[in-house]
């Protein structure tokens, strides 16, 4: 599970979100997220994104459960 710091990176969103990593910014961006900062992996020196933590859980909260038929309207 991500930390709580306020800021979490594409690995630690996926992770709470249950997504690839690979799929993160394109998640962010569907939900209108902007990356806060990038920051330096410690071990390899790459770039790294960070999101709004907060946000990031606001927006998981209005997803349709699993199951949820978006298509059908009652």
């Amino acid at each position: 599970m991500p930390d709580d710091t306020g800021l979490w990176t594409a690995a630690e969103a996926a992770d709470y979100l249950g997504i690839a990593p690979g799929s993160v910014r394109k998640q962010m961006s569907r939900w209108g997220i902007e990356r806060t900062d990038t920051i330096r992996h410690p071990d390899s020196g790459r770039p790294v994104a960070r999101y709004p933590a907060d946000e990031i859980r606001a927006q998981h909260a209005t997803r349709p459960g699993p199951g949820a038929r978006t298509d059908r309207h009652t």
